[in-house]
Order: structure tokens, then C-alpha cells, then sequence
């Protein structure tokens, strides 16, 4: 899951949770949306998303800004498909309101911790009492 955010030009940004579907050997993020949906207007209009990703339990966390592009591919829609999805599509890959979004990411920044997330807690509050920076996380970025 992740927070998909369009419209980057405005304030406040337009996101909502989405669901990952997969992520091509390539880099490609997929989901599903419906084509009368707000974010696929947006994505018309703008192709420039930014997606935020979070695993708070192992406090990992990934930025993704890229191009978002709507594609009607029922092949690839077969290939993505789960039984959640006929909740929202419930024509399945045939019904006229899918389409897939694929992301194409521009550039990715990401922060991990080396140790466990008590161990991190530990060492920032270490570093608050001692007055030194005791960093525990790696960070870095990728550009496409």
C-alpha cells in the first residue's frame, strides 16, 4: 500500500491509499483505477505523481516521484488481476471502467534503519541525552 499523490502543483497535494499491483523488473509500478476516478483526471492533466510508502514496523519508508501514464491492456490487467479487485470492477478485467495506472519513477529516496526499531528509539533518545547525533538509519537516493 501506498499514499498516490497528484496534482504536485497544488496545496494541499490530492492523495489516497492504493494498492500496489506489482513492480516490473524495469521499475514500472502498476495499479488499478477507474477511468472516471479523480486521480485518473488528474493524471491526464498532470502526469507527475509522487508515492509514498511505508512499513512503520520495520521503520522503512520509500519516496517514489514519477510518471504516472492510463493504459488499457486487458492482457496486463489479467496478469495483475485478484479477487479483491471485482469489488471495485465487478465486470472483472472486462469491465469498462478499468484501467491500469503504471508509474514510471523518476527518482526514489528511501530510509531504513541498520538495527531493530527499539535499538533505533534507543539510540535517538541516547543522542537527545548526550547532545550528539547517534544516526542509526540509512538513506539514500536513486535517480532513474
Amino acid at each position: 500500500m501506498c499514499m498516490f499523490a497528484t496534482r504536485l502543483d497544488a496545496v494541499p497535494l490530492s492523495a489516497r491509499p492504493m494498492s500496489t499491483r506489482k513492480v516490473d523488473d524495469d521499475g514500472s509500478i502498476w495499479f488499478f483505477s477507474r477511468s472516471n476516478s479523480k486521480k485518473n483526471n488528474e493524471i491526464r492533466i498532470d502526469q507527475r505523481v509522487h508515492l509514498f510508502y511505508s512499513n512503520p514496523g520495520s521503520a522503512e519508508f520509500l519516496n517514489v516521484f514519477g510518471n504516472a501514464e492510463i493504459v488499457r491492456n486487458t492482457a496486463k490487467a489479467k496478469e495483475l488481476w485478484s479477487a479483491w479487485a471485482k469489488t471495485w470492477f465487478p465486470d472483472g478485467v472486462d469491465d469498462p471502467e478499468l484501467t491500469l495506472l503504471k508509474v514510471q519513477p523518476v527518482e526514489v529516496h528511501y530510509w531504513d534503519t541498520q538495527h531493530n526499531k527499539m535499538i533505533s528509539l534507543l539510540k535517538i533518545v541516547a543522542g537527545a541525552v548526550m547532545g550528539k547525533e547517534m544516526d542509526d538509519g540509512v538513506e539514500g537516493r536513486i535517480v532513474t
